[in-house]
């Protein structure tokens, strides 16, 4: 199973207490998932805030007209440090994703580290530039909806 990275950051003027707050609420994913993925959260287990061993179940459209369910698990949390979610089911053999917060002076360094894996071997393999588009896609469009929802960026 060949694992592929992918890696971003994104400085955010605002207090490490207001990133960690909204970035810790799993719901707030509905608002930095770009529309044309048709992201929603059917269930999130233990109420809104996020803990080691959280399961979140959501459907999403990675591609146009192919809609699955996803489920996540929130693997490991330190408050206002990191944390980390893995795929339970969804579209990938293997999806580790960890969210690290580091206070910088006036705001706060967010850094994203995904590890993949995409199933169907050969095939997957060569799928994996569509792949690794469609996540810088998606962290971009990221990118500018954290600048709209920390304006001071």
């Amino acid at each position: 199973m060949k694992v592929y990275h992918f890696k971003q950051s994104q400085f955010i003027q605002a207090k490490i207490d207001i990133v960690w707050e909204f970035f810790s609420t799993p719901k707030n994913l509905n608002e930095i998932t770009p529309r044309d993925m048709n992201f929603e959260i059917l269930h999130i287990t233990g109420g809104e805030k996020m803990y080691s061993g959280q399961l979140i179940s959501y459907k999403v459209s990675p591609f146009p007209l192919l809609r699955m369910r996803w489920v996540t698990e929130i693997k490991n949390v330190e408050t206002k440090k990191y944390f980390i979610d893995e795929q339970r089911i969804g579209p990938f053999a293997f999806w580790h994703h960890q969210h690290f917060f580091v206070e910088q002076g006036a705001g706060v360094l967010m850094t994203d580290e995904v590890s993949y894996a995409i199933p169907f071997g050969m095939f997957g393999r060569m799928a994996n530039w569509i792949v690794q588009n469609q996540l810088k896609a998606i962290f971009k469009f990221r990118e500018e909806k954290i600048k709209f929802i920390f304006p001071f960026n």
